[in-house]
């Protein structure tokens, strides 16, 4: 068997692995659902359906951003950050400066692009550490949005800015289409690609992906300034959804990003998880959260409900890999 030969049943077998590793996602997101279809009988109306979709978009697209950074065995902190500051520069180049709509949402992905490019020189070449390099950048983007907004709500934008964050194709919201677009350019570049195989080689193992020839660097500033750019992309799609941008825009997004790629199986040391679990991940946390709206739980015990549904959920997927693994000894 030649080498080509070898290469391609081993990204059929990775492929496959993680495939697998997302049906016990699926069904405890399916468990879910019957459970809050037989509580509720508006749940599985089309259009609590709808509304559940279209509220998981914004955050599938921002937690796309944590899982391309997490499969290197990294994090960003700044996200967040990152969402909001570039969201508030695209936004008031459109209220207030006349740019033209795509030359303003361009300029939040610059933004947004250049702030994951700081973070991936700060970890690279200056060696700090994830947690510390993007928390410090994350301090400082805030607080510029601050000084920026000086607190304030800017809102009142074109309808043809917020086309794409209320409008509707047929029955369908737009910004799940969206979403949709950037899960399918996520997934193949992550699975269809030598960059996708780069990712997924430093973040199994360092040093081994270094010795092979891989741009370790490279590849963790490529990964950051594309995290930038999405986290960008779905701070302006906020904004066209609410019609309102704010500094504090994506703060509320970082931990429910983080919790949502573990739910969807990407491993937080890297290498093993990918787009699709992160989708699953998000949907589970936004049903979990609409049920409980539809319940009517008291609002002051609906996190703590969620907070415990997640660490069940997370608990469930370890001891299924678990199993997996002592299966596969």
């Amino acid at each position: 068997m030649n080498r080509e030969s070898i290469d391609k049943k081993q990204k059929g077998i990775n492929l496959n692995v993680r495939l697998t590793n997302s049906l016990p996602r699926i069904f405890i997101l399916v468990v879910i659902g019957a459970g809050l279809a037989f509580i509720s009988p508006y749940f599985l109306t089309t259009n609590n359906i709808m509304n559940v979709l279209a509220m998981s978009s914004v955050p599938a697209i921002f937690a796309f951003a944590q899982t391309l950074v997490v499969l290197t065995g990294n994090i960003d902190l700044s996200l967040g950050a990152t969402m909001s500051i570039s969201s508030v520069i695209s936004a008031l180049l459109i209220k207030f400066t006349g740019v033209p709509i795509p030359l303003a949402i361009i300029a939040g992905f610059i933004v947004g692009g250049f702030i994951g490019f700081i973070n991936g020189l700060l970890i690279s070449k200056v060696k700090l550490p994830s947690f510390i390099a993007t928390y410090g950048i994350r301090i400082a983007i805030t607080g510029y949005a601050i000084a920026i907004l000086k607190g304030y709500v800017v809102y009142g934008y074109p309808d043809n800015f917020r086309y794409v964050g209320v409008g509707r194709w047929g029955s369908v919201p737009v910004i799940i289409f969206a979403m949709l677009v950037v899960f399918a350019i996520i997934w193949v570049v992550l699975n269809r690609t030598t960059f996708g195989r780069r990712i997924y080689a430093i973040g199994a193992n360092l040093e081994a992906a270094r010795m092979s020839g891989i741009n370790v660097d490279r590849t963790i500033i490529v990964v950051y300034v594309v995290a930038g750019i999405l986290a960008a992309c779905a701070g302006i799609l906020q904004v066209a959804r609410f019609n309102a941008a704010q500094s504090s825009l994506g703060a509320a997004m970082l931990l429910p990003s983080i919790a949502a790629v573990v739910i969807g199986g990407t491993s937080m040391f890297g290498g093993e998880g990918g787009a699709f679990g992160t989708v699953i991940g998000v949907i589970i946390m936004t049903v979990i959260q609409n049920g409980l709206n539809l319940i009517g739980a008291p609002s002051i015990l609906q996190q703590f409900i969620v907070g415990l549904i997640i660490l069940f959920a997370v608990i469930v997927d370890q001891t299924v890999r678990n199993i997996s693994a002592k299966r596969l000894q």
